[in-house]
């Protein structure tokens, strides 16, 4: 059985905080404090591989030498080149901030010896993104055709600059890059109408994207939960569906009364964010949900809906899933959606604007009279005919503005869509292959596939997030042209994107950890020429990459190489303690004192003794460079070999199973820190597999309870109530979940908290091993009961 274990470092919830924590440096140590840059030759660092980029590069050959980059270093740009002066400002920043030394800008006729120029040429590769870089050791160039090629090509120096990492000079080896994007469109979607972003954090999504050359930045602004963006024509939508009463204890406050959860943009902070990414070469595509997701829009202004069957408003949705408000199919509610968008395309100058057309359930159409008589009197087949007309009457307005319509894979579905409308295919790539047949631009962008909000690992200590699990490597492998498509069809594949979904993103902390390092896979499969993707060889690029992460205290997942425990235990044979990562990448560095491994720790070869009380931290290097946080083992007894948690246990049925936050922090007070618990939304069931019960005599479980927050629109028949036994207990079975409970733990302990709690009951004295299915009947689906923690003690 695999035993997930906390962070070394219980504070961190990212990477790059917790390496800078456990290494005794505070992240936010200013530089002053630290040691003075070396600026002689011998004291340079050691020159990075010439392929340490990200994406990488189209083309690059390998030159001679190296050249050396410090203080002394200028930058070249002609006097009468505004564009190629706006990049070397930005590069010297970056260099700044990285390095700690900016590099002094000039404008001479011809670039001295030793300096990096940056020019726009027409003679350079063909392309606006595309650009060239030579690095010899006796200057830089770097040229493009267009200013954004440019940007790109400076990003590619910054990188190979910052690659061997610290303060002060640094060597970049020799070389020439010739490099252009694979795909046109190379996005990312922020969910902000979940959970709200401030301004700064969407910038410092937008500065990472940049660094990846990423150039889209989709912006889903509405939804069911919130309505994120100033609409001067209509105040209620920020006043009323800007705020939200979020379910259970985060909708409370200390004093029991409701605590609103509130956010939404200025339209001069939407101007701000989208001058920010046009500088960056980032076009900012916003999102405007219908006809479904609308339940924000209707709370705040109820004719809205569909009137004959929505009697009155209803709230700000605090739930999430598939809800069932639809806007009216009535005149008055497409004056407002025209009034809505003529504001929108006002504030983003993006040539396409994303409506978004996905999951509308269509329950209050069909409970609709009036709507029932304009299906007939439109002629038309029935509700799905009816949301395509919906579509085409927006894709006319929006094509008075020049724009193009946007929007996710249902829109193709009951007739005929507008000639220029783009579909985004997120339910696999049937919509993709579809649309480029039908003669339409298509943009990847699958669920399970490049959705960001799925979890990283089947670890305890991974944050919340959707299952099933979606790593690095998956994120790496994917490729963004359907087989079924050739040719002409393909070329009608414009490009993919990954999507993060907030639901169950509290914090900007969780976010970075769902974006990076993902991000950088999908960057890579954007960017780069399929045929030079190398799984091995990204991994080996990835390394200076999570250091720059470190580097600009940005937060980013390590779940791809955190150390993993495993407790192997043998009939017969003494038990060990066997380590691994996910990628099988790295060496595998640890100690058993409870301190933290370094370079110098032994590196994991074989099985370790399992041998009460043990205290073992193990972490995954490469080439000395930690590539996981430390992860800790702290065995007191030898009960402890025996505990699992929730990401560790089996669901009784797939399907609906999340890793959700709690609403509450672990001791039910405050705003301090919350449990991720694993929960299955259809049936609390789980199965604690191959239990060794010989000696066993009570099992001690920590549960929580959540708000039943889901709506499951169809599915809903189907969540499974067990009746109260005891006011409601959680029931063990031996081996058959539809046996007879062996122990039963009565809830009632646990109701009054909002937080964890630890319940026992004894369990009958059983041989060899067992699978206990844990299950919990307490009459009722609301709350949601959860396990955070399992674990077997001996009899009395």
């Amino acid at each position: 059985m695999k035993t997930r274990t906390a962070w070394t470092c219980t504070a961190a919830t990212a990477l790059s905080l917790a390496l800078a924590a456990c290494n005794g440096a505070h992240p936010d140590a200013p530089a002053a404090a630290r040691p003075a840059a070396a600026t002689t030759d011998a004291a340079v660092a050691t020159a990075a591989h010439p392929s340490a980029l990200i994406p990488r590069p189209a083309q690059m050959v390998p030159g001679q030498g190296r050249f050396v980059f410090g203080p002394q270093t200028r930058l070249s740009v002609a006097a009468g080149d505004p564009a190629a002066r706006q990049v070397a400002e930005d590069f010297a920043a970056r260099v700044q901030r990285a390095r700690g030394f900016a590099p002094a800008i000039d404008t001479a006729a011809s670039p001295a010896a030793g300096t990096i120029s940056f020019a726009i040429d027409p003679a350079a590769p063909a392309g606006d993104e595309a650009y060239a870089l030579e690095v010899r050791a006796d200057g830089v160039q770097v040229r493009a055709r267009a200013a954004a090629g440019l940007f790109y090509g400076a990003v590619s120096l910054w990188q190979l600059a910052t690659a061997a990492g610290g303060q002060g000079p640094t060597a970049i080896a020799a070389q020439r890059i010739e490099d252009a994007p694979r795909f046109a469109w190379r996005g990312l979607m922020l969910d902000v109408a979940r959970h709200f972003r401030s301004v700064d954090e969407v910038k410092s999504v937008i500065d990472q994207m940049a660094l990846h050359k990423l150039n889209t930045f989709h912006w889903h602004l509405t939804d069911d939960q919130g309505w994120r963006i100033q609409i001067q024509r209509y105040p209620r939508l920020t006043e009323v569906g800007g705020c939200r009463i979020p379910a259970g204890a985060a909708g409370r406050g200390e004093d029991g009364k409701p605590r609103p959860y509130c956010g939404f943009y200025t339209q001069q902070q939407i101007r701000e964010v989208v001058a920010y990414a046009a500088a960056r070469h980032i076009t900012v595509v916003p999102e405007i949900e219908m006809p479904g997701h609308a339940q924000a829009a209707i709370a705040s202004y109820p004719e809205l809906g569909v009137r004959d069957v929505v009697k009155q408003a209803p709230p700000v949705s605090p739930d999430w899933g598939v809800h069932t408000y639809l806007y009216g199919v009535d005149d008055s509610t497409f004056e407002f959606l025209r009034n809505v968008l003529d504001e929108v395309v006002g504030l983003f100058p993006s040539k396409y604007i994303h409506i978004g057309g996905d999951e509308a359930a269509k329950d209050q159409w069909i409970a609709s009279p009036a709507v029932q008589a304009k299906i007939k009197a439109l002629g038309l087949k029935d509700e799905m005919a009816l949301q395509s007309w919906f579509v085409g009457r927006i894709g006319q307005h929006l094509d008075s503005h020049q724009r193009v319509l946007v929007g996710w894979d249902e829109i193709l579905e009951g007739g005929k869509l507008p000639a220029s409308a783009t579909v985004m295919s997120w339910r696999g790539t049937v919509g993709a292959v579809e649309a480029a047949r039908e003669g339409h631009d298509v943009i990847l962008s699958p669920d399970r596939k490049l959705y960001l909000d799925y979890v990283q690992s089947d670890r305890d200590d991974e944050p919340s997030g959707r299952y099933p699990v979606s790593t690095l490597q998956d994120f790496y492998g994917f490729e963004v042209i359907p087989e079924e498509l050739r040719g002409e069809q393909a070329r009608r594949v414009i490009g993919a994107q990954a999507n993060l979904w907030s639901e169950h993103k509290r914090g900007f902390d969780r976010v970075e950890l769902a974006l990076y390092p993902r991000l950088d896979a999908l960057a890579e499969v954007v960017w780069s020429p399929q045929a030079g993707r190398d799984w091995n060889d990204f991994q080996r690029r990835l390394v200076p990459q999570l250091a720059r992460y470190r580097a600009q205290r940005v937060g980013a997942s390590d779940a791809a190489y955190a150390v993993e425990f495993e407790l192997a235990a043998e009939p017969g044979a003494p038990a060990q303690i066997r380590l691994s990562n996910q990628t099988g990448f790295g060496q595998i560095r640890y100690r058993t004192d409870g301190r933290e491994p370094d370079a110098n720790s032994p590196v994991y070869t074989a099985p370790l003794p399992a041998k009460a009380p043990l205290d073992l931290v193990a972490t995954t290097f490469f080439d000395t460079q930690p590539v996981s946080a430390p992860r800790r083992y702290p065995i007191a007894d030898a009960a402890e070999f025996g505990a699992l948690g929730s990401a560790a246990l089996t669901p009784c049925r797939e399907g609906y199973n999340l890793r959700v936050e709690d609403d509450a922090a672990r001791d039910g007070r405050g705003d301090g820190e919350r449990a991720a618990l694993t929960v299955n939304l259809i049936d609390p069931c789980w199965i604690y597999p191959n239990a060794a019960l010989d000696g066993i005599g009570e099992i001690e479980v920590r549960v929580g309870q959540l708000p039943y927050n889901f709506q499951l629109w169809h599915d809903t028949k189907n969540i499974v109530v067990r009746k109260a036994e005891l006011g409601g207990a959680l029931e063990v079975r031996l081996d058959d979940c539809k046996s007879e409970p062996v122990a039963r733990l009565p809830l009632a302990p646990a109701r009054g908290s909002a937080g964890l709690s630890v319940l026992k009951a004894a369990l009958p004295k059983t041989r060899g091993r067992h699978n206990l299915c844990l299950v919990f009947a307490s009459g009722g689906h609301d709350p949601l009961w959860a396990l955070d923690r399992v674990v077997l003690r001996p009899g009395g």
